[in-house]
């Protein structure tokens, strides 16, 4: 009987592990998302899931051209998922349909259709980033007031890999 005991009492404690580890994975290393919405096409498709790499942020700030995943500023209990147009200090402008990041035209070989409407020339404020989505006509992002500047302590993490459709397998910028 006591043989049973010390084996019932390793698998709880192995258990007990692999929960722990798991969600110290989850909660500070590696998540999974699923891309929902078309706001980031042709990069990447609605029902495509991702690995977010959590950690990174912890260690540098984030860079232009990144895709990250954040909380929706408006209501923090969702995410989006959008790129890196401009950092702390840059200054961003939207003008004729082409973005231009500190009086620079933005190389934007990701999108497919031309953005419409203008922003003014306006400074990205300290610990925060001014993100939008590559399908930029049909993105909710920071030209909107509702998403706005995405302030550092929103950040989730970088997108750094689809996984699935397995036949879709690729590394994000």
């Amino acid at each position: 009987m006591s043989s049973l005991g010390e084996e019932v009492k390793d698998w709880v404690v192995s258990i007990v592990i692999a929960v722990v580890l798991a969600f110290f994975i989850r909660y500070f290393i590696v998540e999974l998302y699923l891309v929902d919405g078309p706001s980031m096409r042709p990069t990447l498709q609605s029902q495509e899931r991702l690995v977010v790499n959590k950690f990174i942020y912890r260690f540098r700030s984030p860079e232009r051209g990144e895709v990250l995943v954040f909380r929706y500023p408006k209501d923090p209990s969702r995410d989006f998922i959008k790129r890196v147009i401009a950092v702390p200090g840059d200054t961003i402008e939207i003008k004729d349909g082409r973005v231009f990041v500190n009086q620079q035209l933005m190389n934007e070989s990701y999108i497919l259709s031309k953005t419409r409407g203008d922003y003014p020339q306006t400074t990205v404020p300290a610990d925060h980033i001014f993100v939008m989505g590559d399908n930029r006509n049909n993105s909710e992002d920071s030209r909107f007031a509702d998403v706005g500047f995405v302030p550092y302590e929103l950040i989730k993490g970088k997108a750094v890999l689809v996984f699935w459709p397995f036949d879709q397998l690729k590394s994000l910028p």
